[in-house]
């Protein structure tokens, strides 16, 4: 990022930013007086905490190099060094790299500049959890927060899905729904067995309480504590969305599919299985040709109630079936370091509990027609690579995969097309 001094100049006379922070320094003696400490470690920890940024010391607020005494550099890189070490939970790792920038008479000025890249972790600064909007720093939103937690590593130590749901009681989850995944000769209470499986987890007075999975996996409508945990899933007649009134309007079918997320993933694929064309090839005895393969559109389901982020308020899983097309929205960004182009090769889990629990859920036989095994995942992560290749098979197109603004995942497949003859 602004690689070198010409390109870092320009980018000075441009003025702060996202990416770039401009600070004069002080001195009282041979301490650094200004910046203030606090103030820098909130600055670069929100540089960590969003998309990275580099902070320039020796510059002030118009824009003017003015560069730092010599002898002083030490004093200012010991300064930046020890409030990232102990300023900011976890520590931060920047690059400080001392250079010259020419001032307004053209006279070179040493100057610091500290680069800081996005973290893999979420820091706390003595302002907060702080991240960057604009020049600007702020405190992040709860939700926001919770959001990042999970997209970083950090979630290995908070995990969303086993976070105690407050309010909620044991008794709140059927015990048919919970049961089915215990073993046959397990023996544990309730509350062993649930502390087991993470479908519970005591909060912070002590009460087991049921946690996000329990109440997703075992409670009888997860909307009562997460009012997101659903699929909204409509059929319209064309090939895009209009407004009401319009006479090429027509939703064909819509519902809000609820209940535990191995009943709504069947009930997703139901749905889409009524409302999608299926020809008949007579020639050489009658072939039913869907315009989707359903085992794609149960492992995409899949996928997306396991994998989605029920941290973010607001957020629900969409699922749209055109004419042409069948789209997929699911709440996220893509967990740890992983890529769109990535998806088919590796395997990251958001909800490591949720996964277990959804691989152990046994599928009804008759459902097993289009579900193509007996549970409702697998640990082998074959699932993208499936989506991909069936729906290929049938349609003749690959289906695509794109983020939206790096906050929601959405799965494109297209519709096999009928021949006239078919």
């Amino acid at each position: 990022m602004f690689d070198n001094p010409p390109d870092l100049l320009a980018k000075i006379r441009l003025g702060e930013d996202t990416f770039l922070e401009l600070k004069e320094v002080r001195f009282a003696g041979h301490r650094v007086s200004a910046p203030h400490r606090d103030s820098l470690a909130d600055e670069l920890a929100a540089f960590a905490n969003s998309r990275g940024g580099v902070c320039v010391l020796g510059v002030d607020d118009g824009r003017q190099v003015q560069g730092l005494p010599v002898e002083r550099l030490d004093a200012v890189e010991d300064f930046v060094r020890e409030l990232c070490l102990t300023g900011v939970t976890p520590p931060l790792t920047p690059v400080i790299e001392r250079l010259t920038l020419p001032d307004p008479s053209g006279m070179a000025q040493p100057v610091v500049r500290v680069d800081v890249p996005r973290s893999l972790f979420v820091h706390r600064s003595p302002g907060g959890y702080l991240h960057r909007v604009g020049s600007a720093k702020r405190e992040m939103a709860p939700d926001y927060l919770a959001r990042l937690f999970q997209q970083r590593s950090q979630a290995r130590i908070i995990r969303f899905d086993e976070q105690p749901v407050p309010g909620a009681t044991l008794d709140d989850l059927r015990p048919d729904l919970w049961q089915r995944f215990a073993s046959l000769r397990q023996k544990d209470s309730r509350e062993v067995l649930l502390d087991k499986l993470a479908m519970a987890r005591p909060d912070a007075d002590g009460t087991l309480r049921p946690t996000v999975t329990g109440v997703l996996m075992a409670s009888a409508d997860p909307r009562r504590w997460l009012p997101n945990a659903f699929i909204q899933a409509v059929a319209y007649r064309g090939t895009e969305v209009v407004p009401p009134g319009d006479h090429l309007y027509y939703q064909i079918d819509a519902k809000d599919i609820t209940g535990p997320l191995d009943q709504q993933v069947l009930a997703a694929c139901h749905f889409v299985m009524k409302n999608m064309r299926v020809a008949a090839r007579k020639h050489m005895g009658r072939q039913d040709l869907p315009q989707f393969d359903l085992t794609a559109v149960f492992e995409a389901v899949v996928n997306a109630v396991a994998h989605r982020d029920y941290a973010i308020h607001g957020a629900k899983i969409r699922l749209r079936v055109f004419a042409d097309r069948l789209e997929l929205y699911s709440p996220g960004a893509i967990p740890n370091t992983m890529t769109v182009e990535s998806l088919p090769y590796r395997q990251a889990a958001r909800n490591e509990a949720l996964t277990s629990l959804l691989a152990k859920c046994v599928v009804a036989e008759e459902d097993q027609v289009f579900t193509g095994r007996s549970t409702m995942m697998d640990k082998r992560g074959e699932g993208v690579q499936v989506i991909l290749d069936s729906s290929e098979r049938l349609s003749g197109q690959r289906p695509v995969y794109r983020m939206v603004d790096e906050a929601e995942l959405v799965l494109v497949v297209p519709a096999a097309r009928f021949g006239d003859g078919d």
